[in-house]
């Protein structure tokens, strides 16, 4: 009995040491609970990620023979395809004697969604003869970062080039400085436009700000994202909204300096940072009078956001069913009507984004070979480095900001999610050959700009990918054949757009001309 109240009497002791230890474990291992490299897992089942799924295939990825034949069509630059660059308005373009007043856009999303927008607040100030104040980029809820325009973009050509078209101020006159986004935020506002109907018409911009544009001088539209039509517009705004894509908007000197010094060492380098003592060091090939290597930028879009909310499984068992499930009840208060699906309904429709052994599945099967340079465009991975353990074995040479970069030469852009995509945005658009893992707004614009540039840039298959790994007796020969005939024509072709889709992704015919045509 003695023994037993004894240990009865420490077991508020034993209690209180258990919980000072978790408290105390983040801070004496730091590395275990902190950023993994290329991921940031918040929950501790992500640590724990699937093994692999996808043996039978993975056994024939690792043993993959490409002909050479194969390997220089997969190479080869895309063959003309008879369109142009058509960006230059059919009439001589001029501003109005008097503008109607101050345009104010809040835009909110990441950097493609807010590029996307900034076209749009252009073309509507055009629409109004107004005055267009540079759009204010919203705190992104998920990444934190609050990066301005003027942080990202090149404030002055953007005024430059597009001068003779709209008329551009990047801060508002002294008369009009109480028009903030903090005033707009502490009550109802007459110079607020907060019921812009999804794509909108000019009608309705005219019909709806016109009027506030005429009676205070200013108006304020927020939110403003994905507030105009792709339809019923005149040929000169919509190449307005081309110019100021592909034109206007380019990202200031040491984003453009980061990004040439990652393309650069992608070329021309060996690859990993050395470390030699105290000091950093760059492993270089002999490279003096050798041609540039070629690259490819893959876009792992494998976040946890994603994973949640395609809820789909991913093969980390009832952990991660919970943690998932646990997340989408967080954030979406249950709102993901994708759950009433299972997941193999979900699969056949290829609503699920591929893992990043899946990705890695497809560009082996590709005929990308183990030695190919793959940099690797991403912000967080869920799971980790667990989870792209297998896609790094599959390609040893796989390179991201961190390893082909310093810390000082990353440090004007560390931390900035913004800063971080402009980066892989310009990398993207250098790169030999472009591919997304899955749909979403980086993959369509830079889908949209390649095909403007006519860039080979290979789309995932994504009904036809999930059909095959739903397959689990398939033999990697069959795999691979089913893979290259199903991915033929989508390499970067032009598709013209159709009615209702976004200008940015089909820049034909809106932002191109047929080369016989003017």
């Amino acid at each position: 009995m003695k023994f037993f109240y004894k240990i009865c009497q420490n077991q508020p002791q034993r209690l209180s040491l258990a919980g000072l230890f978790v408290i105390l474990l983040p801070v004496a291992l730091p590395n275990l609970f902190g950023p993994l490299g290329r991921a940031s897992p918040s929950l501790f089942s992500e640590w724990n990620a699937p093994k692999p799924v996808h043996l039978n295939l993975l056994k024939g990825a690792f043993n993959r023979h490409t002909s050479i034949r194969h390997e220089s069509e997969l190479w080869s630059p895309l063959p003309y395809h008879g369109w142009k660059p058509c960006i230059e308005p059919t009439t001589v373009p001029s501003l109005p004697r008097k503008s109607q007043g101050y345009i104010q856009v809040f835009l909110d999303g990441g950097l493609n969604q807010q590029r996307m927008g900034i076209c749009d607040a252009v073309a509507v100030a055009k629409i109004l003869n107004a005055t267009l104040v540079i759009p204010h980029l919203e705190v992104n809820p998920v990444w934190q970062d609050s990066s301005s325009f003027m942080h990202i973009f090149d404030v002055d050509h953007f005024i430059s080039v597009l001068h003779d078209d709209v008329s551009i101020v990047t801060e508002l006159p002294s008369e009009y400085s109480w028009s903030s986004r903090e005033y707009y935020a502490t009550g109802i506002r007459a110079t607020r436009i907060k019921t812009a109907p999804v794509h909108a018409s000019a009608d309705w911009y005219l019909e709806n700000v016109l009027p506030i544009l005429q009676s205070y001088g200013i108006a304020a539209i927020a939110p403003f994202s994905h507030r105009l039509a792709f339809e019923n517009l005149p040929v000169n705004i919509q190449r307005l909204r081309c110019k100021v894509n592909f034109q206007a908007l380019v990202f200031v000197p040491h984003i453009k300096a980061l990004g040439e010094t990652l393309v650069n060492r992608l070329r021309y380098s060996s690859g990993k940072l050395q470390s030699s003592g105290n000091e950093i060091q760059l492993g270089r090939m002999d490279d003096g009078g050798k041609e540039a290597g070629k690259f490819v930028v893959l876009h792992l879009r494998f976040d946890k956001d994603m994973a949640a909310h395609s809820a789909c499984d991913f093969g980390g068992g009832k952990a991660e069913k919970l943690a998932l499930a646990k997340y989408r009840q967080v954030i979406w208060q249950g709102r993901v009507l994708k759950t009433q699906f299972t997941d193999v309904e979900l699969r056949n429709e290829g609503r699920c984004p591929l893992t990043p052994e899946e990705i890695g599945l497809l560009l082996a099967a590709l005929g990308f070979n183990n030695n190919t340079r793959l940099y690797l465009a991403s912000h967080k991975v869920y799971g980790g480095e667990a989870r792209i353990s297998t896609l790094q074995k599959l390609f040893p040479a796989m390179e991201d900001k961190k390893s082909l970069v310093s810390k000082e030469e990353l440090a004007k852009v560390e931390g900035k999610a913004s800063l971080l995509a402009a980066v892989d945005y310009y990398v993207s658009m250098q790169s030999d050959i472009f591919i997304s893992a899955s749909p979403g707004n980086m993959h369509n614009a830079l889908v949209g700009h390649r095909a403007y540039l006519n860039l080979k840039t290979i789309r995932p298959n994504m009904i036809l990918l999930s059909q095959l790994f739903l397959n689990k007796s398939m033999e990697w020969s069959e795999f691979q054949q089913a893979v290259i005939d199903g991915h033929r024509s989508r390499q970067g072709q032009i598709r013209l757009r159709k009615a209702e889709k976004s200008i940015y992704t089909y820049p034909a015919p809106d932002c191109m001309c047929q080369a016989s045509s003017k």
